[in-house]
């Protein structure tokens, strides 16, 4: 019988125990053998528990008993998370977390760790919650050089920016219903709403398609708070959908640029329809050409079962699945990964006319006109040429309030 521990046990890690013994025939025919959780480590206090004989409030307890083999991890976090996943992979044990921010910040060190000590080291829940993404990419799309990764890979900001443009709704009220229905964060919403959950997301994917460790703190990050109703109108006049996008690319010289920023997607574009909580990743591969991956991005069990898929995957193949799951450390780099093509834009600027606004915007076409300001939709411009527009609008006494770049088609 292999014997697994959890770490944490809040929504993920007590997932992660009902799925094991939920589904503990399937889990067990394809391990090979029965799988059970003998240890819970968890510092609260769980006495009245059912399951109150598995917590310990001691890892020294798990290290320190040769039949655990796999150690869950689920605290979240790096203060504790970190220096716990590193003394189970020394101790030569695999770990399966959902750890976005551990795996975003430590990961080639984590990865490194785990092959040293023969051991595996995994993550599919850090990126899709219980949509297959990490997987498929290192495994069935290996023949492949992926060049670009466009995603929305938050659900919450998804919610509410569906529900501004199905009801007409403000930023407020749209994160108010969020938090109501367990989607936001009630005290600080600011890792969903801001972008940084999605910055770690694209992170790990880039890292993995790079084969190179790209870092959360060097990748261009805004999130949502800016957009007004007036905006998803305007976009639907353009016939695009604003999202919220993570994405990833490889530039010409070999370098690559990353970013988190709400776009503006044409409706032509699969990820326009991607609505509610639900995620989709689009990846370009040089063989297969475009693939997308798309399900519910959290959830309980969902999120669990994916921990468990690579509890499974640990027991069975170790340190062979670091064949292919895998980059190398990279120092961090000074400021932002670069991002010097040209797009389409769209403008949102108060205290200027939209004549004004037009002149200096140059190549485009008006969009809107209301108490929200006037909006006008850029041609062909450089990041570089919107800032400098900016900066002018600023000079003759305006303000620009929201800038998206237009997604292709």
């Amino acid at each position: 019988m292999a014997k697994i521990a959890i770490m944490g046990f809040g929504t993920v890690g007590s997932g992660v125990l009902e799925v094991c013994r939920r589904n503990a025939a399937s889990i067990a025919r394809r391990v090979g053998e029965p799988v059970e959780v003998k240890y819970i480590l968890d510092v609260r206090d769980f006495s009245d528990s059912p399951d109150a004989a598995l917590f310990v409030k001691d890892l020294d307890i798990i290290l320190a008993d040769p039949e655990v083999r796999v150690v869950v991890e689920t605290i979240g976090g790096t203060k504790f998370a970190y220096p716990y996943v590193r003394r189970c992979l020394e101790s030569g044990r695999s770990v399966c977390t959902s750890n976005k921010e551990m795996v975003a910040t430590y990961g080639a060190e984590l990865l490194a760790l785990a092959r040293e000590h023969n051991v595996a080291f995994l993550f599919e829940a850090s990126v899709g919650g219980g949509t297959p993404i990490i997987t498929p990419m290192h495994q069935c799309l290996a023949a492949n050089h992926i060049s670009s990764i466009e995603g929305i890979v938050n659900g919450t900001t998804n919610f509410m920016l569906t529900k501004m443009k199905r009801e007409n709704m403000g930023f407020g009220a749209a994160l108010k219903i969020a938090q109501q229905l367990g989607y936001a964060e009630t005290k600080d919403p600011s890792d969903d709403v801001d972008g940084r959950d999605a910055c770690r997301k694209i992170a790990i994917l880039a890292s993995l398609a790079s084969g190179s460790a790209v870092y959360p703190d060097n990748i261009p990050t805004r999130g949502i708070r800016q957009i007004a109703v007036a905006d998803i109108k305007a976009a639907e006049k353009l016939e695009s959908a604003i999202k919220l996008i993570a994405w990833y690319k490889e530039l010409p010289d070999g370098g690559v640029s990353a970013g988190v920023e709400p776009m503006l997607v044409p409706d032509t574009n699969q990820l326009a329809n991607v609505d509610d909580v639900f995620n989709a990743v689009l990846m370009k591969g040089d063989m297969l050409g475009d693939v997308i991956f798309y399900g519910k991005g959290a959830g309980k069990l969902p999120t669990a079962s994916a921990v468990v898929a690579d509890v499974i995957d640990a027991l069975k193949d170790g340190a062979k699945i670091h064949d292919s799951l895998f980059w190398q450390p990279a120092p961090k780099r000074e400021g932002m990964l670069p991002d010097d093509a040209a797009y389409s834009w769209y403008i949102r600027a108060r205290g200027i006319s939209a004549a004004v606004l037009a002149s200096l915007a140059g190549p485009g076409s008006p969009v809107d006109e209301g108490p929200e300001g006037v909006s006008y939709r850029m041609q062909g411009a450089t990041p570089a040429v919107v800032n400098a527009v900016c900066e002018k609008v600023g000079l003759l006494g305006g303000h620009v309030d929201l800038v998206l770049k237009q997604m292709e088609e």
